[in-house]
């Protein structure tokens, strides 16, 4: 068979589609530029070979005694049979049929068989061309959709939270090229960070009081994270998981208890040797969404509490020492012999803290695992219109794994911001694929209501 020559238009267009393909490195890149030539070819090759059959030998229908058979076996002509002819038995001449059914293919047939080859490179320099533009488009389209055009938030408040927002910096910028930097300054800093604007979000473990919201001027809240409050203590001679119930705490914070082997410690923990040493109080010094988890708790269970210091971010503590940050009292509890303090638990871990198993209010001590701060977040069935405030603390019974101290926390951002885009694909992210990170250091992945509820929230950010 003739080897077909490829008409110049052709050739250009394939030259157009490797330009273009050479644009990009490999991956579905390289790919899509493989598909776009093999059409190519494909394409000319099947015109091609039609355009040669149409030529070729009619004899192959058969011709009185001369027929299939011996058209199989015939020497092509040079001008007249281009089918394949394969096989050949050099001393046997061409049967006349065949010369004359060579010869009998009219200048008309000719010029309908190009004409036809001319309308189907025609229709394939088209498709080459769509193919190449969208090379083009598709590639700018991919790297647009994966990568926003740069861009940089910062952000200020929980250091709760923090562990897990730095774990999230670095792949938020390999996804859209966003630069976050946030700072663990505390829940109360970071309110009125966001409050002053001097930040593009802030991050609080308590949710924000009326009085916030209408300071705040149009900003939302929005429930990102989940995880537990331990109660962590260190001292020689003391056992890990330490019983102990939400009225024993609440002595203890309120100065009652003094002694590692008060009577009412020991009632609890029948089979466990407790040491006669002195109890120190350790505490947030700074406002604190760790100190509104804890007191919020507190509150519910304590009848004492509840008429004394009551809850908030910051409350009068009637004993024990302060200091700042999570950091600040994981510091602290390190030093002191016989300390006793509230931290996520994420911190315990790090710190290699021992920490209590508290009651829940189905009767059962649990201490702050993954599975029991998910069981907390099972007894969230609907989010109410709250502002954004869930409260999860001492859970409905039904939930018997659920571990008590268990807190939500939050991201707070104005609704109506310059920075609308770059915000919503950092959240966004924070509470789909950002979530997958949270276990590793105890935070629970979001109960479906308020996932449904954060995702919407975020959705109505604008700039």
């Amino acid at each position: 068979m003739e080897a077909v020559r490829r008409p110049r238009g052709v050739r250009e267009v394939e030259d157009l589609v490797d330009d273009r393909a050479e644009q990009h490195d490999n991956g579905e890149r390289g790919e899509r530029r493989d598909r776009a030539e093999g059409a190519v070819a494909d394409a000319v090759a099947d015109a091609a070979a039609a355009g040669a059959k149409r030529r070729g030998c009619r004899s192959r229908r058969g011709n009185g005694r001369h027929g299939a058979r011996n058209v199989d076996r015939a020497k092509p002509r040079a001008r007249a049979c281009h089918h394949p002819v394969t096989r050949l038995e050099p001393s046997r001449t061409p049967p006349r049929n065949c010369r004359r059914a060579s010869l009998s293919v009219t200048t008309n047939e000719k010029t309908k068989g190009r004409n036809q080859l001319i309308r189907k490179l025609t229709i394939l320099l088209a498709a080459a061309a769509a193919v190449s533009v969208a090379l083009v488009l598709s590639s700018g389209a991919g790297a647009s959709g994966s990568r926003a055009n740069g861009g940089s938030l910062t952000g200020a408040g929980s250091s709760f939270v923090s562990k897990l927002v730095q774990t999230w910096i670095p792949k938020v910028n390999s996804a859209f090229g966003l630069k976050v930097a946030y700072s663990p300054i505390g829940s109360g800093g970071g309110v009125n960070a966001i409050l002053n604007r001097t930040v593009d979000f802030g991050a609080s473990d308590a949710p924000l009081t009326p009085d916030q919201f209408a300071a705040c001027k149009g900003c939302v809240q929005i429930p990102w994270a989940l995880s537990a409050t331990s109660i962590a203590y260190h001292g020689d001679g003391l056992p890990n998981h330490i019983h102990l119930t939400g009225k024993v705490l609440g002595d203890i914070f309120l100065g009652k208890i003094k002694k590692w082997n008060d009577p009412a410690i020991v009632k609890l923990n029948k089979g466990k040797s407790l040491p006669s040493l002195a109890m120190t109080v350790i505490h947030r010094s700074d406002n604190s969404g760790t100190t509104y988890n804890l007191t919020e708790y507190l509150n519910k269970v304590s009848s004492g509490w509840k008429s004394g210091p009551g809850k908030g971010v910051a409350v009068d503590w009637p004993t024990g020492v302060g200091a700042r940050g999570s950091s600040g009292v994981s510091a602290a509890l390190s030093q002191t012999n016989g300390g006793i303090t509230y931290v996520d638990i994420a911190f315990s871990l790090a710190n290699h803290f021992k920490f209590a198993a508290v009651q829940n209010r189905a009767g059962k001590y649990q201490i702050p695992g993954l599975n029991a701060i998910r069981a907390a977040g099972a007894t969230i069935l609907r989010v109410a219109p709250n502002n954004g405030g869930i409260s999860i603390v001492d859970p409905a019974k039904r939930q018997p794994l659920a571990y008590p101290i268990c807190t939500f926390t939050y991201v707070i951002v104005p609704k109506q911001t310059g920075k609308a885009t770059e915000l919503k694909q950092f959240i966004k992210w924070a509470l789909t694929k950002g979530q997958t990170d949270g276990p590793k250091l105890l935070f629970s992945p979001l109960p479906k209501p308020v996932l449904k509820a954060s995702l919407k929230t975020i959705a109505g950010v604008h700039s």
